[in-house]
Formats: structure tokens, sequence, C-alpha cells
């Protein structure tokens, strides 16, 4: 479809949407310092569609709510009415110290929001804020000569992040308290992982949903009643990302379900996507009414019609529903996606940008992006340009329909992000942000002389050159992320990985030269991977660092999923799956069986505890097989590996 053809049809669809009022809402939990993406994609197109689209964040609103004057008060009846023997060390610590907490939070708070800046010196004293068991962590930073412990990260300047990194810990502290008094689920990000991921029956879902309300449970009742009444939608959208968001999105539908029953409520986002992909569990419609699959953009405009009498459920895109008969039942009426050139801008408006929390858990100058500032966040391309990766959900949409914008397109957004928001710093949220168009993105960008700070996720190939690394850096790029995965030719050809050492090596550098911080994705635990294997590539990324290619690295373990080719072709990886158990609610990932029988966790204590040194410059000169358990094998890698890769290159 040409553009004025699609400029007609979106005039048609504009004229056809109108009437409807939809709210969109992040739930509980997902990020503390920026909000999640997904609702300003779907509110910013929806508006284009002119529908009367509005947006909630009832994450960053619960965190907020509970970690106020009035929450710790709150909080102290739950610890009061805590039996002593069951008080742990946190609890008994904020038991103790409660009138330092309730003084202190209400200013923490703003100082973490950019609202006081002034407070960080007093939290930098150590004289300030109480503190319970999380700033135990500082002590690995204790100097020989008992001096200060965070001298070596912030010198004498930077009482800023000084400060940040102490509130932080102090935070913690009290989220401790909240899971051990109030909520055994309750995390910041992993709040009741557990009740949903990969869970193949919804009964641990349904048994918590029936439970008594907890403190947050009855805290989120009055917020989602509140945002109810703000707004009077029609129909309300749950965009849920990760398994930790779940729970709470069932809370926020149970709410609304029993307050205002006339209310429509729909279920998306990346956890459907991955993991309801075979729902057929009847009673998660007794909160929802539809649950929608990958891109929201097409579903939602059948839905809408739907909801407006256009259209008959048997031609709803991409939707699950509960028949008359009780039955679940999954309708996709065949239509195009909407071409990702024509989602519009997403917009922020309606979420309190000043009120996001800015937090530095880890002092790593690359790993803090993550939590640290507030990142107005867009999408370069849809899908990933690659999609060869054994070990990822190449079948899925979010991975296989790739699609592009003009780089004229992307820096209309970017310009109208900015004029929105009054912010210029952006996180590109790609799968694997192109080559191709980060070079025209940088040169749109360098052309308008638009000036903003950026950072995101690529691949690490060869198509990123020294002179193209210059070029993103002169255009703002301060940060890029990519898969180093498991630091082994042998395992990055069968994961079909499309990268060798080396060449990630010379990638990385080429980077870290132009003065761009690198983070590495790291793996273990691939199938048919040794021990022999794991100790080569913990070398390898000692190397890395050593050399200064790579600053920043997280390793997690591979789990196998039912939509990755691993998953799909198991023989080929010399692996046997374990059947999964019957169900029929989530599922995702699949257990296996590899004829190696290595012990993976213990290993992943050895190279996380590593690479927690090595991010903060600690050991880097020091055998690897110090770092592991028991004995094992001495590396095969060279010894100057990666200075020779780099020598040549």
């Amino acid at each position: 479809m040409d553009q004025s053809s699609r400029t007609s049809q979106r005039a048609l669809e504009v004229a056809e949407h109108e009437g409807l009022k939809v709210l969109s809402v992040i739930p509980p939990m997902t990020q503390l310092n920026t909000p999640y993406p997904s609702t300003a994609y779907l509110t910013g197109f929806l508006r284009s569609r002119g529908v009367d689209a509005v947006q909630e964040d009832l994450a960053l609103a619960l965190v907020l709510r509970l970690f106020s004057r009035e929450g710790m008060a709150l909080l102290r009846d739950a610890v009061d009415a805590l039996p002593v023997r069951r008080r742990s060390a946190s609890v008994v610590s904020f038991d103790e110290q409660f009138e330092r907490y309730e003084a202190t939070i209400a200013p923490t708070i703003a100082f973490l929001q950019g609202r006081d800046s002034t407070v960080s010196h007093r939290i930098c004293t150590r004289n300030f804020l109480p503190e319970g068991p999380r700033f135990a962590s500082l002590d690995v930073y204790i100097d020989e000569d008992g001096g200060d412990p965070l001298a070596w990260a912030f010198g004498a300047l930077g009482s800023q992040d000084r400060a940040r990194h102490l509130a932080t810990l102090y935070l913690n502290d009290l989220a401790d308290v909240l899971r051990d008094a109030v909520d055994s689920r309750f995390e910041f990000v992993r709040y009741a992982e557990s009740l949903a991921m990969s869970q193949p029956t919804f009964e641990p879902l349904a048994r918590a949903l029936a439970a008594a309300p907890t403190l947050v449970d009855r805290e989120l009742e009055a917020l989602t009643l509140a945002a109810i009444e703000r707004h009077r939608p029609d129909l309300v959208l749950l965009s849920v990302p990760f398994p930790g968001a779940v729970y709470a999105a069932f809370r926020i539908a149970q709410t609304i379900k029993r307050h205002h029953p006339a209310i429509r409520l729909a279920f998306g986002g990346g956890f459907a996507n991955t993991e309801l992909r075979e729902l057929a569990e009847p009673r998660v419609f007794d909160y929802f009414d539809f649950v929608t699959l990958d891109a929201g953009e097409r579903p939602l405009l059948a839905l809408l019609e739907h909801l407006q009498g256009k259209r008959s459920a048997s031609r709803l895109v991409r939707t699950f529903v509960r028949d008359e008969e009780g039955q679940v039942r999954y309708r996709h009426f065949p239509e195009p996606d909407v071409p990702f050139e024509d989602w519009g801008t997403p917009t922020w408006d309606g979420l309190p940008l000043d009120r996001y929390l800015s937090l530095l858990d880890m002092l790593n100058p690359m790993h803090r992006l993550w939590s640290d500032g507030r990142w107005n966040k867009l999408t370069v391309a849809h899908g990933c340009y690659w999609k060869k990766c054994s070990f990822c959900d190449v079948s899925l949409d979010y991975i296989s329909r790739y699609e592009t914008a003009s780089a004229t397109e992307l820096v209309d957004r970017i310009e109208q992000i900015i004029a929105e928001t009054g912010q210029t710093g952006f996180h590109f949220v790609d799968e694997a942000a192109p080559p191709k168009m980060l070079k025209a993105l940088a040169e749109e960008l360098l052309r308008r002389k638009v000036a903003i700070s950026w950072w995101g996720n690529i691949r690490f190939e060869k198509s990123f050159t020294p002179e193209l690394c210059q070029l993103l850096a002169e255009s703002g790029c301060i940060a890029i992320s990519g898969g180093l995965e498991v630091a082994s030719d042998r395992l990055l050809k069968l994961m079909k990985k499309g990268v060798s050492v080396d060449q990630v090596a010379r990638v990385t550098y080429g980077f870290a030269e132009a003065g761009i911080l690198v983070h590495a994705y790291l793996m273990y635990g691939f199938p048919t991977q040794t021990v022999h294997d794991t100790v080569d590539a913990l070398e390898y990324v000692r190397q890395l660092f050593e050399a200064g290619c790579i600053q920043s690295g997280f390793f997690h373990r591979f789990s196998c999923t039912v939509h990755s080719p691993v998953g799909q072709n198991p023989e080929e990886y010399g692996i046997e799956l374990v059947p999964l158990p019957p169900g029929d609610f989530a599922k995702n990932d699949i257990g296996f069986i590899d004829p190696t029988d290595v012990d993976h966790d213990a290993l992943g204590k050895a190279l996380n505890k590593a690479l927690y040194n090595y991010m903060h410059g600690i050991m880097l000169d020091e055998d690897v097989r110090r770092w592991f358990h028991g004995k094992v094998p001495r590396p095969r890698v060279p010894k100057h590996f990666i200075e020779r890769a780099l020598m040549g290159r």
C-alpha cells in the first residue's frame, strides 16, 4: 500500500473508531525509572486513529503509595502483627529504626525522583538513612586502611551518585520488609513470578487470587478504582510484558470486574505472546474478556469494531474469547498487520514523568543504565533482521516479522517525543537494531542537528566497523548491548549466532575506542556445553574485560523454549526434551536432558561472582579457575587470544 492509500485508510479508521474510551494500564511490577513503553505505543497509535485513549502506570503508583509516610505506618502495623519468631533480620531492623524510616522516606523518594537534590549531602553522611541488612554489601568495598568504602567508585566528588546508591540500598531493605512481613512474593520486578512463568495450570494463580488480600493487594485495589473513576473507560487494556506482572494484572482485572462489570478488559503483551499461545483455561475469562497475541495494533482495531457492533466475534484478529458454552476459542480473521511505519509516535501524555525513581543498584557505569534515568523508549525496527539464533523465539511475530521505518520518520518521532517530554535520552528497545538503519538514523540526526543521547541492543557483527562506531558516537550513542552468549566458537556455530569470538572482540573494541560503553549478554548451560567449555568462556570474557572491549555483562542460564529451534528440533542439538506436564494455561520453557550431565547451577555461581568482580575492575589478572569450587580444567584459550585478535584488526 502506497503512502496516499495508507493516509486514506487511516482517515477512514479515525471516523470508524470514535466514541469509545480506552485505558491502557502498566501493571505492577515492571520498572521504576521509566515507563514501560507498551502503553505509550498503544495510546499514541489509538489516538492517531481517533480513539479517546489514555494511560496509567499502576506499577509506579503502587510503589509510591507503599513507599510513603502513610505506607510506612501501614507496614509498621503489619510488622506488629507478625509473631516474633517469624521476624527476619530485615523486619527486626525496620522495627527498631521505624521512626527514622518514617522521617526519611518522603525526602528520599523526592531525591530519587530528582525533585530535591540537596538531600544527597545528608544521605552521604551515612547518618541520615537507617541502614538494614542490604548495606552489608558495602563491606566488599572496604579498603585495608578502613577508609571510605565507596571512595574507589565515586572519589571525592560524585555525591549525587553516591547518595543514589545508598538510597537504593535503603529501598531494597524496605522491599525485603514488605516481602517478609506482608507478601512473600513481593519484589520490585519479579513480583509473584512463579505463579505465572511456564505454569501449565491456572490453579496456583487462582488460589492466590481467591486468598484474602494483602496490604499490597488492598493498596493496588484502591489505586485501580481511583484510575477507573478518573477516566471512566469503556475498555481497559492490561499490557503485561513479564511473568512478574501477571498476578497484579489479574488483581486489577478482578477489582474492575467486581466494581464495574460493564467495562470490558483485554490482556496482551509479551507474556501472552510467549506463554499463552495455546490458552485453553476458561477461568482466565472470569477476569478478562479478551486475550490478544503479538503486535496489538490490528487486533485492537478489530476489537474496537466488535465493541461498536460493527464486527462479529468470529472476525476478531489473533484474539482468544470464551464462547457461550464456556469454551475458549481462538479467533483469527486474516487481515494484514498495521505496517510498522504507520504505528505513529508513542506518547507519554498522562504518565507522571517527574515521579519516576532513578535507582543505582550497580556501580558499574554501563549496568546502571537499566535502572538510572528516565529514557524515552523507541523502536528502530520491528522484529529481528537475523532471526536465526537457535535459542531465540524465531517463530514468533516479535522476532520473525521484520519491518523498518525510514530514518526521516524515526527522527520525526524523536523530535515529537522530545517536544512532549522535554527529555533527550532514548533507549532503542529493538531485539537487534540493524546496522544499516542505525547508520541512516545517525546521519539524519546529524543532518538535522538533533542532539540526543541514546543506547540500544545490536548483534556484534562485522558491519559495525570502527568508522560506523565513531559515526554512532557522534550522533549521541553512549552505550551498546549485544549477545556474546556462550563465548565459544563451537557453541556459537551450533546456536547459529553468526559471529565468532575474535569478531566480537574487534567490534566491541571499535565501540569502546569511540567512547561507547559495551554490555555483553552471556549464557551458560547451552546444550552439550561442558565444564571445559564454560571455563574457556570465562577466560574469553576475562580477556575482553582486560582489553577494554566490554565494560559490563550478565550471565544467564540457558532456558529452552517451545518456540525456539532448540525446542522444536532438539535432536539437532544432542538433547532430549522432557514432556511438558498437562495443562491449559502458560507454556514456554521446557526441560531437557543433556548427555553432558554438567552441574550448570554450580558453574553459574562462579561465573556471576567472577563477572561481578570484573565489572568493578577487580582481579582481572587472576587465573579464572580460582572462581570455581573444586577442580576444573585449565582453559584451552591462548593467554593473549583477544590481544592478538585486536592486533589483526
